[in-house]
């Protein structure tokens, strides 16, 4: 069986465990979510928007792989932090459209564990291409940190424009944030 993020924790841990990578990571993809206890999340909904799947396919991804989603910042929200939540998506959208006010419970997914979705994620071409542009920051950052200069693959064609290429796949990536 092939390494890569899809099937392989251990590639997956690695990159989001690198505090460097995953700040260069954020201020790539520009992902919009709701500002919650100093950070931002993202609900079920907004992952199946974002990666075009169904909330089925995001609860089946918790289901399975829920250790390790928790791990990296999947918390379900109960009781007063909860309804924190639901005023902090009332100031985001100017209400509870599509929420259920009687809500008990609500799973949310910080940045960490958005990135851990799109990892696994395997009939998404969105996390299929943030997945490619998360492994080409990661070398970026690397060798920018040990002062490396290694190409990636694509770079050495000289057909490619891997400037505008980047561009598009940020574009694509955020277009549904």
């Amino acid at each position: 069986m092939t390494k890569d993020l899809t099937n392989s924790n251990v590639e997956r841990q690695n990159i989001l465990n690198n505090q460097y990578a995953l700040v260069e990571i954020e201020k790539a993809t520009h992902i919009q979510g709701i500002p919650f206890e100093g950070k931002t999340v993202v609900l079920k909904e907004q992952l199946a928007d974002f990666f075009e799947v169904t909330p089925r396919t995001i609860e089946n991804y918790v289901e399975k792989y829920g250790d390790e989603i928790r791990q990296n910042g999947y918390e379900v929200l109960r009781g007063k932090r909860l309804k924190s939540m639901k005023l902090a998506i009332r100031d985001v959208f100017g209400s509870e459209i599509d929420f259920v006010t009687k809500t008990t419970v609500l799973g949310i997914f910080d940045f960490k564990a958005f990135l851990n979705i799109a990892m696994l994620i395997a009939e998404s071409e969105r996390a299929r291409l943030l997945r490619q542009t998360i492994l080409d920051i990661v070398i970026d950052t690397i060798n920018k940190r040990t002062g490396g200069g290694t190409k990636y693959i694509n770079q050495r064609d000289e057909d490619i424009d891997n400037e505008s290429l980047k561009l598009k796949i940020v574009k694509a990536i955020s277009d549904n944030s």
